[in-house]
């Protein structure tokens, strides 16, 4: 298609109601951030953006629908760490190339973790927890919401690491694991900040540190895995991005990634960046967790 074809499809985009693709049900960080970019972009395009939660298999529902849309903008995917980055090393066979079924076209918002444990355990610092799980290898557990979701993976690289082996127990959903871990029946867990922050706050949890490469704002005192536990680089952060079908016009997706980030630029959680940086991105993130997956042996049948 020329340059002239192009402008001219961009020019008369959207003149129909846009569908938002989120893998996961209402409430959550994607849904939450769908909906705020599509009220926005529906705001300043007059056309509506319809959000459809297809939750369930992490993702794969979602995402196959996705890939078999018509590539033509109307059908936008609210992407994520695991679907997008770690469902391609945990599964023997996927129903879609999380690469070349899809244009990245701006990454969002980054959800950073963070490790908690019980308020009675007598550790107060990762380099207490450490010590203490190294005097008993396999007696702690520790909770995932799910199997090859980013705080599972999180928590395998951190204990790999760390030289420490540790059994888990998986969960359908972090609140399930939140709650075993607040009535001792788990050890410890990697949960979002947003998730665990009320229950550090009552006092029902302990936080040891947070898994983005600096320090939160909102959270000074609390040290980093990379230097807490002597883990230089240590990163693991679940993440959102939008996403359009592969094939796409590009300068549809150029039309998308300006206007999502001028709507992301107020919020201090989201991020905005280009197709080109998100997708460097997400090709890093699939190789590091590749990598975790394969060392911690972690499939999905």
């Amino acid at each position: 298609m020329s340059t002239g074809c192009l402008n001219a499809v961009a020019q008369d985009y959207p003149n129909k109601a846009i569908r938002f693709i989120v893998p996961y049900p209402p409430g959550g960080a994607s849904d939450v951030v769908a909906r705020l970019i599509g009220q926005k972009m529906g705001d300043t395009w007059k056309q509506q953006v319809v959000i459809e939660n297809r939750a369930g298999a992490n993702g794969i529902i979602a995402m196959s629908h996705v890939a078999t849309s018509a590539p033509d903008g109307y059908t936008l995917l609210m992407s994520n760490v695991g679907p997008s980055a770690i469902n391609p090393s945990i599964y023997k066979k996927l129903p879609y190339d999380a690469i070349k079924d899809f244009t990245p076209v701006s990454l969002t918002n980054l959800v950073p973790l963070m490790l908690v444990v019980n308020s009675t355990l007598d550790v107060n610092t990762v380099g207490e927890f450490l010590a203490r799980a190294k005097t008993a290898p396999g007696a702690w557990t520790y909770g995932t919401g799910g199997t090859g979701t980013a705080g599972h993976l999180a928590m395998e690289l951190f204990l790999m690491n760390a030289g420490i082996k540790m059994q888990g127990v998986s969960y359908k959903g972090d609140g399930l694991s939140l709650t075993d871990i607040i009535g001792g029946q788990i050890t410890t867990m990697f949960t979002t900040v947003v998730s665990g922050a009320p229950h550090v706050q009552s006092g029902r949890l302990k936080a040891l540190a947070v898994t983005t490469r600096q320090r939160l704002a909102a959270l000074p005192n609390l040290p980093t895995i990379a230097e807490a536990a002597g883990q230089p680089g240590f990163e693991a952060v679940s993440w959102g991005g939008v996403m359009v079908p592969a094939n796409t016009p590009r300068a549809i997706v150029n039309k998308l990634n300006v206007e999502i980030n001028r709507i992301l630029k107020l919020p201090d959680e989201t991020v905005g960046n280009t197709p080109e940086e998100f997708q460097a991105y997400l090709q890093a993130e699939t190789d590091k967790w590749a990598r975790v997956a394969k060392t911690a042996n972690i499939t999905v049948d």
